[in-house]
């Protein structure tokens, strides 16, 4: 699960107002305090970057759909493949991109299970690509902490 900006926003106001407000001097206040401090901050960076992100990692996944879909050998498989990486993003809200996302994710792992199947350069070559994509995909969710000072 990815917690949504609401998400951790409501989180952190629940521990504010349920636990920080009535024993702010103590050290679990502190704490409690730092700790919604920096999901807040987290909760900024989803704000500001969230649809982006996950629009383009739609783009990227429907690209690598498209490319791949032909040589699964499975036609069941390569229309489903093709179809999805036909598809548009309707809408910008995170909810929308979340779940088209999750659709092609799974349809990714239909592809590489299908892929693994293969020893030709090409199923290698396209392995090789599909994690490259990942590894992207991963690092441009990083969330940052900003520096000090």
């Amino acid at each position: 699960m990815r917690p949504e900006a609401d998400q951790i926003l409501n989180f952190c106001a629940g521990q504010w107002l349920g636990e920080l407000a009535p024993q702010l001097a103590a050290d679990y206040a502190r704490s409690t305090a730092s700790l919604n401090a920096m999901l807040t901050i987290f909760a900024a960076q989803e704000y500001e970057h969230g649809a982006e992100i996950r629009a383009r990692e739609n783009k990227e996944l429907r690209t690598l759909l498209a490319r791949h879909a032909p040589s699964v050998g499975d036609t069941t498989l390569t229309q489903a493949l093709s179809d999805a990486a036909a598809e548009r993003d309707q809408t910008l809200t995170i909810s929308a991109l979340n779940a088209a996302n999750n659709t092609l994710k799974s349809l990714l792992i239909r592809l590489q299970c299908a892929l693994e199947t293969q020893a030709s350069p090409e199923a290698q070559a396209a392995k090789k690509q599909i994690w490259e994509s990942l590894a992207a995909m991963a690092e441009r969710r990083m969330l940052r902490i900003p520096p000090t000072g």
